[in-house]
């Protein structure tokens, strides 16, 4: 299956939208969740970690920072970011414009 960010919507469904962010998943494969995060100018995530699963973060559109444990760093469009398991993740949108991220990790309930 092949899309582009912008046909994200078309191939997913929305599972979280608010005033924060618009959250689509895209769940074809069996073990992976493919997440599109779009998070407005000012917000930020919750921050979050996974015990036993690992992510990776990638960055398509705008700039802000990310929280990994205890280091802050910015990011921005074509940055990945590689989340260990464990982890504290989280991410600000410090930018003027939507944040884009894709999120790609296991489903939960499908570790072994």
């Amino acid at each position: 299956m092949k899309f582009s960010i912008s046909e994200f919507g078309k191939a997913g469904k929305i599972v979280r939208q608010n005033d924060t962010y618009t959250v689509t998943d895209v769940s074809v494969l069996n073990k992976m969740n493919v997440s599109l995060t779009v998070l407005h100018p000012g917000k930020e995530t919750s921050g979050h970690r996974h015990e036993g699963s690992e992510e990776v973060y990638n960055f398509e559109e705008g700039s802000g920072e990310m929280q990994l444990d205890d280091e802050r760093f910015a990011v921005k469009e074509g940055d990945i970011v590689i989340i260990p398991d464990g982890s504290f993740h989280k991410v600000f949108n410090t930018g003027k414009k939507d944040l884009l991220f894709v999120c790609v990790f296991e489903k939960y309930g499908e570790r072994n």
